[in-house]
Parts: structure tokens; sequence; C-alpha cells
């Protein structure tokens, strides 16, 4: 580790670029977490949804009315009938909405539900990832400063004093 870190200048330096590295990595993590929450936000909204165009699916293929209550405002609800739904209207997000046949909102939320869980998943990988790296990192800056102050130890020593004394500040 000498060779790598010469003098006492260049192991500070090392430590700093460690930490600046280290503090990039928790960063992310940080980043990556709320990307984990907010995915694990949707995916119940995304299934519930799902659950509800798929029982409209069954009540039309039964010949079934569809009844409903649906929101005119905040705290004023309707109450409708519908014969034989044949679309559906999904919020998108950004205040857009946008009018599917049945079939194909349900395979749109089956695989916007498919997606998010493979989105999630990934993320936990990159966020167990970064952990290894995070673990590393702080591992790798203890054993620069350990060996630094091993050295100024040494180097102490090696210039007459005694080592009898207690060391402080390092």
């Amino acid at each position: 580790m000498g060779a790598f870190l010469g003098d006492e200048q260049s192991a500070n330096t090392v430590i700093q670029e460690w930490q600046e590295r280290y503090q990039k990595y928790k960063l992310m993590e940080a980043h990556l977490n709320r990307r984990r929450e907010e995915i694990k936000k949707k995916i119940p909204d995304i299934t519930g949804t799902r659950e509800l165009v798929e029982h409209i699916i069954k009540k039309r293929d039964e010949s079934e009315d569809v009844e409903t209550n649906f929101q005119l405002s905040d705290t004023v609800y309707a109450n409708a009938v519908i014969k034989e739904p044949t679309n559906v209207c999904l919020w998108l997000g950004a205040n857009v909405m946008v009018e599917y046949p049945i079939d194909d909102a349900f395979e749109l939320l089956t695989e916007n539900r498919d997606n998010a869980h493979v989105n999630l998943k990934s993320v936990d990988e990159d966020i167990q990832f970064l952990r290894d790296q995070i673990t590393t990192t702080e591992v790798n800056i203890a054993r620069i400063f350990n060996y630094d102050v091993m050295q100024r130890r040494k180097k102490k020593e090696s210039g007459g004093e005694t080592s009898g004394g207690a060391e402080g500040g390092d």
C-alpha cells in the first residue's frame, strides 16, 4: 500500500477522493430508494385498476349491466348503470385521460403491472450493488486511514521519539 499512497499528503488526497466517491454512492442510493418507493406505490394502483377492468369484462361477457359510482367532484358522487360497456377511460398522469377499448385497457394495465414488477426488481438489484460498493468504499477508506496512521507512528518512532506516550489527534 505504501507504493500506492506515497507520502502523508498523498494519503489525505486519496482519502478525500474515496470520500467523494462514497458521497456519490450515497446520493445514487437515495435516488434509487425514492424511485423504488414510487414504483411500489404505483403497483397497487395499477393492480386495482386492472382488477376493475377485469370485473367490467366479466360483466360484459355475461351480458350484465355494470353498476357503479363515479366521482363528480371531491365530495360528490353519482350512481350510474352502464349497459354493454365497450370502453374505459384511464388516467395516464399529468391530468391526461385516454379512452381505450376494454380489452386493450386490460392488456395495457397487465403490461404496465408486469413492467413495474420488472423495474422494481431491477432497482432492488441496483440498490444491492450500490450497498456493496458503499461497504467496499468504507472499508477502503478505513484501511487507507489506518495505514496512514501506522506510517506516521513509524515516522515518529524513527525520528528518535519514544513510543511510551499517548498519541492523539490522528
